[in-house]
């Protein structure tokens, strides 16, 4: 039930969330002036989005071009899979559409090589109808800027088995609320189940030492610094949860269905999620949803953590005062209210959480998630660093790894990570 980015990003929009989303910057020869008459034909492209919302994007499409006329947006939709190859054939080609649905990671490398308009001085005027922590989802050390209008958002609270903590003898009205609590309570259950009760099924990810409090990455946007005390600390911490089983055993190979399974199963007593999984705890294991606790995402923050999803205008579209005026239509207030009532996602435009379908509860557990969740996303960060990438996180894995299994200290382990992704992160300039 973790949701990683990119799995949010193609999952989420097919009404499916996991059971857990170069060159010199600048304009690259693009003009940053968006100023000028809403007109002529664009390309706008989407992700994995036409199966299941076709209607939707229809009438979307007509509704721009009743109210400019002149203008004809074309739409293409590609699948989920291979959706970043395609994005980098497309700009190494010059074929690149005016209007692209990015994730932060996505628009990186595009903002490098000058093909991602900088809104901030094309666009200023919009920057304040936008939360402001969906607005900086899409900026990129150590450029000047943002490169895409924030579109959807997503977010989810932590489950967990009541059960479980009652037979460790744990006050199951009362979760863990901080990390001291939450690696307490997992030693207990631990300890009391014999090793057969995990409390957590991942190893830390770099959400999670951006949630712990972790710096991890230099304002330059140069190299990354979560090798520091306090990400040694919580690495430390999780080995002292593996060695005693409090961490599931097969967390170094877990995937967000395993992890998931083991939640099902009771093997497992607390999971990260969103409102979707309710419905699956409900058909595959209504003693676990009898028994489902609900709890917010622990952090050293105060800020939960976001996954962002946005709308990008191709810096050299000879159509840019369409392609702004079209990228911002659809990311305003009234379409993203609509879009976030038709799949469970969450608008990223400032007041929209305050509806009442964000601020009402209805007596239903879903409702009770959406709540949650939209009251913590006024104030939640983008953890994931927009350069790390995913070989990165595969580095970062592989490290912790050897860490937790004692083939080297948290500190060297950490070290190494840093070492390898600060040498990936040269090869992306």
């Amino acid at each position: 039930m973790r949701i990683s980015r990119r799995a949010f990003a193609a999952a989420a929009v097919a009404v499916v969330l996991p059971l857990s989303a170069c060159g010199s910057g600048g304009d690259g020869g693009g003009s940053s002036d968006a100023s000028g008459k809403v007109e002529g034909d664009i390309t706008f492209q989407t992700w994995n989005l036409r199966a299941n919302f076709k209607p939707y994007f229809e009438g979307l499409i007509a509704e721009f071009e009743k109210k400019n006329p002149g203008t004809h947006v074309k739409w293409v939709d590609q699948p989920a899979e291979g959706y970043a190859d395609k994005i980098s054939a497309d700009a190494a080609g010059g074929t690149l559409p005016d209007v692209v649905n990015v994730s932060p990671d996505l628009v990186a490398p595009l903002a490098k090589a000058g093909l991602a308009l900088d809104l901030d001085k094309a666009a200023p005027q919009y920057r304040k109808e936008y939360l402001p922590g969906a607005w900086a989802g899409h900026r990129i050390p150590g450029l000047p800027g943002t490169y895409a209008f924030p579109w959807y958002l997503n977010t989810g609270p932590l489950f967990y088995n009541k059960s479980l903590f009652k037979e460790a003898g744990l006050d199951a009205e009362k979760p863990p609320t901080t990390y001291d609590d939450l690696f307490a309570d997992a030693l207990r259950l631990a300890k009391k189940s014999g090793g057969k009760v995990a409390t957590l099924a991942n190893v830390p990810t770099i959400e999670d030492f951006g949630r712990y409090g972790v710096p991890l990455m230099n304002k330059e946007g140069t190299g990354f610094t979560f090798n520091d005390g306090k990400g040694v600390e919580l690495l430390t911490k999780y080995k002292e949860l593996y060695d005693a089983k409090a961490l599931d055993p097969q967390a170094l190979t877990a995937t967000p269905e395993s992890s998931g399974k083991k939640f099902l199963t009771g093997a497992v007593a607390m999971n990260p999620g969103s409102a979707l999984d309710l419905g699956n705890f409900k058909k595959q294991a209504p003693s676990l949803y009898k028994n489902i606790g609900i709890t917010d995402q622990i952090t050293s923050t105060g800020h939960v953590n976001m996954y962002v999803m946005g709308v990008m205008v191709n810096a050299q579209s000879k159509r840019k005062p369409a392609a702004v005026a079209f990228a911002h239509f659809v990311t305003d207030a009234a379409h993203q209210m609509s879009f976030a009532k038709k799949v469970a996602i969450f608008p990223s435009t400032a007041g929209s959480l305050d509806d009442p379908y964000f601020t009402k509860e209805d007596g239903t557990d879903e409702t009770r998630v959406r709540v949650a969740a939209a009251k913590s996303l006024k104030t939640a960060v983008n953890y994931t660093p927009v350069l790390f990438s995913e070989q990165m996180k595969i580095a970062l894995r592989n490290e912790v790894a050897k860490a937790l299994q004692g083939k080297q200290s948290p500190k060297e382990a950490l070290d190494n990570a840093v070492k390898e992704c600060d040498r990936l992160l040269t090869q992306q300039g």
